[in-house]
């Protein structure tokens, strides 16, 4: 399983929401490749669940991908419900 982080420039803060997400991973028991990456180049990039900012992601809303809204990057609690019914 691939998640990928978006946010709208690529650096600071989907590199934080990619490690908290690691985080809830790991206290999930769970395993997926996490990378973050910028709106545009994530258009591009295959992943099964897209996640990120709701402004940023909803943006990549289509059929096939699987999109995670999440409110505030630095809670462990919620990136975890969020993720849950799709692991």
């Amino acid at each position: 399983m691939k998640i990928l982080v978006v946010c709208g420039s690529g650096l600071g803060s989907s590199f934080i929401l990619e490690l908290n997400v690691k985080k809830a991973l790991e206290a999930m028991g769970k395993e997926a490749e996490v990378t973050h990456t910028d709106l545009a180049s994530a258009k591009a990039e295959k992943a099964d669940i897209y996640l990120g900012a709701a402004e940023i992601v909803n943006e990549l809303a289509n059929d096939n991908a699987v999109i995670v809204s999440i409110v505030n990057m630095m809670n462990i609690s919620e990136i975890k419900e969020k993720l849950e019914p799709w692991l």
